[in-house]
């Protein structure tokens, strides 16, 4: 307590004692009357008191128990390794015993593809991605005691690789092991890797990577087929100590359209695990390429991130250019990027407007506007030195594609020239700027649709912050590139705008989830909430029909349609209360990844356990696992104590001792007949 307040305290003593004594000592030395005195004083100290208001220290001492986090895999492994039943009865075990309820608060966390706090299990998770599990408890349990028991048998299918990530979530980990451990002979296709699409009359190639597990030398016959038709056939020796190969193939590509294939290598005799003897993939032919010339005056970062986001598309190339370099290949293009234009690209903008070219343009601060101003008839940008940083905010009213789910709010500002930019035609807003904590209603990105030629304007340069920030906040580039993809399609479309849009792939690995999005507008090109959305999904083979409803989830409506079985789909989304429907096809390729395995990953996970100075265990001695914890002493009991600053105003009970001294002041005054 600071000197000044402890002196005004004892002013106020001083003078609430003098304030008691004048009113009941000099005034009535016959009968002074001590209590009324006490009382007086009570009341005139006390409220001085809350005038001062000081500061009281206060400490609370509690114990704290060590956490006790139980991560089950929740995924449909455990199932096809028949663990489903063990492992929810050992969970239920462990959450119900007394000594190390005593001793542990016990917290229960579920992972597949995500890690979720929950303690009911389903076994029916698509993907299993350990590392998602170390990334976050390393979060939650950053300050304190929190040995991790890992139930699981130790096999991602998604994700980075788990024995390096859990260096970060520093506590012991001790992995209960489920699964068979017995090691069976085993054929299988390890991976297949392929392009998504391909071109007509082309050839793409097909790579497999076959492994064989067992001890004696075996030939088996590998087979690519397409319905009934075998399209590659042969013979592979595999042995003991020359277990894996590599087989290449390149197949034709006849026909435009989704066409789905089936690798398989050859049963052993006897052999567990036949489910990963086979994997089904499909490739989309298409007849054309979009190509996209990046025309820059100058090298920057934002130009490196444009050409590798739209090339993420295999349909897509970008080719950079020179301004000068430009004009012999006008031909070759469906789509122009003018990076900060200055007075070297008229000869691109003469071309743009003679053949009437769709273009995006990236401004910033080395961008000529007087030049941008006088070649464009559709906007005019104030003409100013001074420079500003910009943070965008997504407009939810944008109707010409679904705009991706990303986290703007996090992205750096870019930076822009300040000043204003006014339309002479309509355009739509894909980004409103936000310059510190303010929100204006002025552009950062546009999209204009002006005599059947698209453009698109964004005013400002380092998006290439943006594609890395959106890699630290999801670990992946996707939902940059998809807007990035978006904005390129439409661009290069003809297309006239919709009031309802529909965004979905062509075709899905059944072990990833079937997400169809739609955005829906009003008459005025506003995005309507309050409409009611529904998928219709006809499988082609059975003709079975089922609808669902299509949830609104921020600014776009989606359906999960992930439980689907794997065939051929056509689907209608129609809006109730409106006459608008659009229709659609997809292909649910049948690959579950959670089949793959036949045995525990024992060795990963006893690394894991060593690593962590922690201790593996079979699920069948889990006794041993129990009194392991309860015996090492690292896993104790610790007291704490929290220090609080509390004003004196808060504390409510001095309120109440006015109240009562006030009160018994008056009642005893009566009795005595005082005035």
């Amino acid at each position: 307590m600071a000197t000044t307040v402890l002196i005004y305290i004892i002013l106020s003593g001083i003078i609430a004692l003098s304030l008691a004594l004048f009113q009941y000592y000099k005034k009535r030395k016959s009968k002074p009357y001590p209590v009324l005195i006490l009382l007086r004083f009570i009341t005139v100290f006390s409220i001085l008191l809350l005038i001062i208001n000081p500061k009281v220290e206060k400490t609370n001492i509690f114990n704290q128990k060590p956490n006790l986090v139980l991560a089950v895999d929740n995924s449909s492994s455990m199932r096809y390794l028949n663990q489903s039943e063990k492992l929810s009865q050992l969970v239920s075990e462990l959450k119900v015993n007394k000594e190390l309820t005593d001793k542990f608060q016990v917290d229960v966390f579920s992972f597949g593809k995500e890690l979720n706090a929950i303690d009911s299990f389903s076994f029916n998770e698509k993907q299993t991605n350990i590392d998602k599990v170390f990334t976050g408890l390393s979060q939650v349990y950053k300050h304190t005691v929190a040995p991790v028991v890992l139930l699981t048998d130790g096999n991602q299918t998604y994700g980075a690789d788990y024995t390096f990530s859990a260096n970060k979530l520093k506590q012991p980990i001790y992995p209960v092991i489920l699964g068979d451990t017995t090691k069976y002979a085993d054929l299988k296709i390890q991976q297949l890797n392929v392009n998504k699409y391909a071109y007509l009359k082309n050839k793409f190639p097909v790579e497999t990577i076959l492994v064989y597990n067992g001890e004696k030398a075996i030939t088996a016959e590998f087979k690519i087929t397409s319905g009934t038709a075998t399209i590659v056939k042969e013979t592979i020796h595999l042995s003991k100590d020359n277990n894996s190969k590599v087989v290449s193939h390149n197949l034709p590509a006849n026909q435009v359209g989704v066409f789905s294939y089936q690798a398989s290598i050859s049963v052993l005799e006897n052999e567990k695990n036949t489910t990963n003897n086979v994997k089904n993939f499909a490739i989309e032919v298409i007849d054309e390429k979009t190509k996209v010339a990046l025309i820059s005056d100058f090298s920057h970062p934002d130009i490196g991130v444009l050409k590798r986001s739209i090339e993420r598309n295999e349909q897509r190339e970008v080719v950079i250019l020179k301004p000068d370099y430009f004009k012999n290949q006008i031909n070759d293009f469906q789509l122009l990027i003018l990076y900060q234009p200055n007075n070297k690209f008229k000869s691109v903008f003469e071309l743009i407007n003679s053949e009437n070219l769709s273009s995006f343009i990236v401004t910033g601060p080395k961008t000529d506007w007087n030049f941008l101003n006088s070649v464009s008839n559709n906007y005019k940008h104030d003409i100013t030195t001074q420079t500003e940083n910009y943070q965008g905010v997504s407009n939810v009213n944008y109707s010409a594609f679904v705009l991706p789910d990303l986290d703007f709010e996090s992205f750096p500002p870019l930076l822009s020239t300040f000043g204003d930019i006014t339309f002479s035609t309509p355009y739509q807003t894909i980004l409103y700027k936000k310059l510190g904590n303010i929100t204006t209603e002025k552009p950062l990105m546009v999209t204009l649709d002006v005599n059947n030629r698209r453009e698109a304007v964004l005013l400002g340069e380092n998006i290439w912050k943006w594609r890395s920030q959106n890699y630290l906040n999801t670990k992946s580039f996707q939902e940059f590139d998809n807007l990035i993809g978006k904005l390129v399609l439409y661009l290069a479309s003809k297309k006239r705008r919709d009031r309802l849009n529909l965004d979905y792939e062509s075709f899905y690995e059944g072990s990833n989830q079937v997400i169809i999005k739609a955005q829906y507008f009003n008459k005025n090109y506003e995005f309507d909430t309050r409409e009611t959305l529904n998928i219709s999904v006809k499988n082609k083979l059975t003709k079975a029909v089922t609808t669902f409803p299509l949830i609104l989830k921020n600014n776009n409506y989606q359906a999960d349609l992930s439980n689907l079985p794997s065939g051929d789909y056509d689907f209608t989304v129609k809006a109730t209360n409106d006459n608008i429907s659009k229709s659609g096809s997809f292909k649910i390729i049948n690959y579950d990844i959670e089949k793959q395995f036949v045995n525990a990953n024992v060795t990963n996970l006893q690394a894991l356990a060593t690593n962590s100075q922690g201790k593996a265990f079979f699920i069948d001695n889990t006794d041993a696992l129990i009194t392991d914890l309860l015996s090492d002493s690292r896993y104790t009991t610790i007291q704490k104590s929290n220090k609080s600053t509390v004003p004196l105003i808060d504390w409510i009970y001095l309120l109440g001792l006015i109240l009562l001294s006030l009160t018994l002041e008056w009642f005893i005054r009566k009795y005595n007949g005082l005035t």
